[in-house]
């Protein structure tokens, strides 16, 4: 199945899909040295954003969560693509400044958890495949 959506931070990714369907505050939400959820009783707690493409329908909370998504690739620990119903700031920004491949518009129920995606976010548009 191919869904089109709007590139936010272009780029191409491939990898398995781990699904929230709650939003994700990073800045108190991700440790930005291991990448693991660190967000009392959310749905991720626990969970590692390394390497996986990253699906949830918007971010929350501060700012800072920009540098927090940054710090992530800087540590080698952040995801190999974001794909979101509707990005807000904090996550287009820190996906734009880590070079994290990003697309919104995207009707994340189709996706689930362990899902093989495929990401390609071109200069306006982009493509999620997943199967």
């Amino acid at each position: 199945m191919n869904m089109d959506g709007r590139s936010i931070s272009p780029g191409k990714a491939a990898g398995t899909a781990l699904v929230s369907t709650e939003p994700i505050g990073f800045y108190g939400g991700v440790d930005a040295k291991t990448g693991i959820v660190i967000e009392k009783g959310h749905p991720l707690e626990g969970e590692n954003v390394k390497d996986r493409i990253l699906v949830f329908p918007c971010g929350k909370g501060s700012t800072v969560g920009s540098y927090v998504i940054y710090g992530l690739v800087k540590n080698g620990v952040g995801p190999a693509a974001i794909i979101n119903a509707e990005t807000e700031t904090i996550v287009a920004t820190g996906a734009i400044l880590g070079g994290i491949p990003c697309i919104d518009g995207i009707d994340i129920e189709n996706i689930k958890s362990g899902d093989q995606v495929q990401v390609d976010a071109g200069e306006k548009e982009g493509t999620v495949g997943v199967g």
